[in-house]
């Protein structure tokens, strides 16, 4: 079995948040062709009970903790350098050490790197091991959203963390045999800015465990019997999740309430940050930290929402709500980088006004069943796992083809 090197900027376990949910079943495809060495760092102290169902998957392993208060300081010295805060922030000696171990012992035929930030451990172009880069996202381009809703300071760092993200990013797919991004839009879009890179992109697309989340399930109900819900789910220490809520707690959720007192706005999900704590105090408006289970949850809601102002790439909570045949409402950019979602438009709009009166007829009892039906079906046939990662085995095949016919 030939062997791969693995690299990730987060323990690729549990799949529970956007990148994880995607480097999880990249590996777990990949541990199935080959024999996979994994090296990640673990910045949720709750992570290392994970470590030994990563180890199962694959050969070697190396996990390195990372503090994200301490690697936020350190990659302040990146300021006083031409590069990205990103790369900084992710920079380990015993991290780049294993690398260069594994890379001198093992037999590796392919490198495998989730996440630009990892690029810099394996990106000199004297390497002749083949390399595939997910970038999963064009980062950079999300900082640049980034810049356009802050002030100064922020928005000069921002600024700058985009334009030296990118001319990263543009080299490293110059470097790296193959790049692959979540959807065929932010394929495109990063070969617009780098036309140069076109022949060596890829588009591969994530898929979703449809029996896992499956509205045929039963689940309990959290809710309150009173209550009419909207529900939000998403990783709340993310900057883009928390600007999401807070704007249609401000500009969306009054109108709905207004109308309907018995309304509530449920806010799911892990490490809510100061900011979406303090929306708890609002009328109407439920906080919950993290939960066992989302899906129930999404289950018992009226209908979910993905008022996301700031976003690249696809988005896991999406598809999730729509494999459970909840209806969706949604901003543009919520649904952007998804396919086969038309028969979904009349629940898209950026503008609050008409979110809450979308908002406001499913909680007054309009059957969402028709959207729901939709929403699952276009999953079923669009983002199954193994259909979407046959992808990856075929630029995986080639990559290491070549090692062994040069060999």
């Amino acid at each position: 079995m030939q062997e791969l090197l693995f690299l990730a900027h987060r323990i690729p376990f549990p799949p529970n948040k956007g990148d994880k949910i995607r480097s999880y079943h990249m590996l777990a495809h990949l541990a199935r062709r080959y024999r996979v060495h994994v090296g990640a760092f673990i910045d949720d102290p709750e992570d290392w009970r994970h470590v030994a169902d990563v180890q199962k998957l694959c050969g070697e392993t190396c996990f390195i903790a990372l503090n994200p208060l301490i690697a936020k300081s350190r990659s302040l010295v990146a300021l006083l350098r031409r590069e990205p805060l990103t790369v900084q922030y992710y920079r380990n000696r015993a991290f780049g050490s294993w690398v260069k171990r594994v890379l001198a012992e093992r037999p590796i035929a392919g490198i495998f790197v989730f996440s630009s930030a990892m690029a810099q451990y394996v990106d000199d172009p004297r390497l002749a091991v083949p390399r595939v880069l997910d970038f999963v996202d064009m980062d950079s381009d999300k900082w640049r959203q980034y810049a356009e809703r802050h002030r100064w300071p922020q928005n000069w760092v921002y600024r700058r963390e985009a334009r030296t993200l990118f001319d990263a990013e543009r080299r490293w797919a110059g470097i790296f045999d193959k790049s692959l991004f979540v959807s065929q839009a932010e394929a495109d879009l990063f070969c617009q800015q780098a036309p140069a890179t076109r022949a060596r992109v890829v588009a591969v697309e994530n898929g979703v465990d449809t029996d896992y989340f499956s509205p045929q399930r039963k689940y309990p109900n959290p809710y309150a019997a009173s209550a009419d819900v909207l529900v939000f789910v998403g990783a709340m220490d993310y900057w883009a999740n928390a600007d999401a809520v807070q704007w249609f707690a401000d500009e969306v959720f009054p109108r709905v309430y207004a109308r309907q007192p018995r309304s509530r706005f449920y806010i799911v999900g892990a490490r809510p940050s100061k900011q979406v704590l303090r929306l708890d105090d609002l009328p109407g408006v439920c906080v919950t930290g993290g939960v066992a289970d989302v899906r129930p949850y999404v289950a018992h809601a009226k209908a979910v929402v993905a008022p996301l102002r700031i976003a690249r790439g696809v988005q896991n909570k999406v598809l999730e709500a729509m494999a459970m045949a909840r209806p969706v409402i949604a901003t543009t950019l919520a649904m952007d980088g998804l396919r086969g979602w038309d028969a979904l438009r009349p629940l898209v709009t950026d503008d609050p006004a008409r979110m809450a009166e979308i908002a406001s007829r499913f909680l007054q009892g309009e059957d969402g069943s028709t959207y729901g039906a939709s929403g699952r079906a276009c999953v079923l046939q669009r983002y199954s796992w193994d259909a979407n990662l046959a992808g990856l085995t075929d630029v995986m095949h080639a990559a290491v083809t070549r090692t062994a016919a040069v060999a």
